[in-house]
């Protein structure tokens, strides 16, 4: 069976690093990741790219730690195809930028490159990404793990679905979705080549993380979520959010597109309950630790540093346990075939863009009624009292949601004889 090809588009973040180190410890008949796309979110976007080009900086002393103890290298999705590493804007489309760092600490790994200098990369990093720097550093020999790119995010995002046949790329998108979004209004029908657009994001039947009804990523960029997700609906145009009154940059999508963009979204709903707890984490990386990994040393410090941000909120420290939110959608795309992972059938879930407080919030209409399904309804017809379209055969979103997974409590197992092999 040939490997799901995908494309991780993050803002790390500390499940966003443990969702990379998941992908890239994949078998390469399972995943190929073909680019780590970087966007802003938990911190602002250049901690973001430090802490990418870090981690494979960690992995490279890791696998030669390995080989001196002739333990099992792994990684070898990563040792066998090197990933192309690009970067996106600074910023949201519409609104002003939101950060994370209260939670993931000012560098968006708890302090890590401070506290392990030898563990973080020469700031000759930074050239490989300068598009006016004449002394960037040769950058096919500067990683053995990753390629750098200086084109943006996005256009590498449009780039490798032209080069490969459609339905075999997927994009897991575990930050703010600006990139996707920008890839999308760019070119729509390039885009919709995708497999299947996994998103983390929203808060469906569970109270936000950012505020009392958004999640953080969704929060984070709304008007790039409600664009994307209108690309699952017969007619984009009825769930398009409000443009701004300073007008917007971003084009409409044309009124006729080829086929509906198939997005998977995993909210909190699902995510949450998928977790690591502190006692599990602190027995498990011991050996590791006291062996010398620098991976076990490099995790182990913002892991252990998050569960101390959560103790921090009043919680026991018995209680204590970290949702692996970003790697529950990786786990998803290695084993989506699994039957049991459960999807709803398509719903209309849309974004509020323009709410006082409500924005990033992901609404659903709970009144109970059934969307008019007969044949004789076309895209033209109008339903009374349903100015919104939530009754119409023809308007709303269909988003395919993540409601069951192969196990809540075996995921810190899989997590962690993936990564540490």
């Amino acid at each position: 069976m040939a490997p799901n090809k995908i494309i991780i588009d993050t803002d790390p973040g500390v499940d966003d690093i443990m969702a990379m180190l998941l992908a890239l410890s994949a078998q390469p008949e399972e995943l190929e990741v073909l680019m780590l796309s970087v966007t802003y979110g938990n911190v602002p976007l250049q901690s973001c790219l430090k802490n990418v080009v870090a981690l494979f900086h960690v992995l490279e002393k890791e696998i030669e730690w390995r080989k001196s103890q002739g333990r099992p290298e792994g990684f070898a999705s990563m040792r066998k195809n090197k990933p192309i590493v690009a970067v996106g804007p600074e910023h949201p489309l519409d609104d002003e930028e939101l950060m994370a760092d209260y939670f993931h600490g000012l560098d968006g790994l708890h302090n890590v490159h401070d506290a392990h200098p030898h563990l973080s990369p020469a700031d000759t990093w930074k050239a490989l990404f300068d598009k006016t720097s004449d002394t960037a550093p040769e950058a096919d020999n500067f990683s053995p793990y990753f390629t750098p790119s200086r084109a943006p995010s996005h256009k590498e995002i449009l780039r490798i679905l032209k080069e490969n046949p459609a339905d075999t790329v997927s994009v897991l998108a575990v930050g703010p979705l600006t990139n996707v979004a920008l890839a999308a209004a760019e070119d729509p029908e390039t885009f919709l080549k995708i497999k299947e657009l996994v998103v983390m994001g929203g808060a469906v039947h569970v109270e936000g993380n950012c505020t009392p009804t958004a999640e953080f990523n969704c929060y984070a960029d709304a008007v790039a979520a409600a664009r994307v997700y209108a690309l699952t609906s017969p007619n984009p145009s009825s769930t398009m959010p409000i443009i701004p009154a300073k007008g917007s940059t971003m084009p409409a999508y044309p009124e006729k597109l080829s086929r509906p963009l198939r997005l998977v979204l995993c909210p909190l709903d699902i995510t949450t309950p998928h977790g690591i707890d502190k006692k599990y984490f602190s027995e498990s990386i011991k050996p590791y630790l006291e062996a010398g990994s620098p991976l076990a040393q490099w995790t182990s410090h913002f892991i252990m540093g998050a569960f101390g941000k959560i103790g921090g909120m009043g919680f026991d420290d018995s209680e204590l346990e970290l949702s692996l939110h970003d790697p529950l959608t990786v786990w998803y795309a290695m084993s989506c075939n699994d039957p049991a992972w459960k999807l709803t059938e398509p719903e209309d879930i849309r974004v509020e863009t323009a709410g006082q407080w409500t924005r990033g919030m992901h609404v659903i209409d709970r009144r109970g009624r059934q969307r008019k399904l007969q044949a004789d309804v076309t895209a033209l017809e109008e339903i009374p009292g349903d100015d919104d379209g939530w009754l119409h055969a023809h308007k709303g979103n269909r988003i395919y949601r993540v409601v069951g997974s192969p196990g809540e409590r075996i995921f810190k197992e899989v997590w962690l004889k993936r990564v540490f092999a």
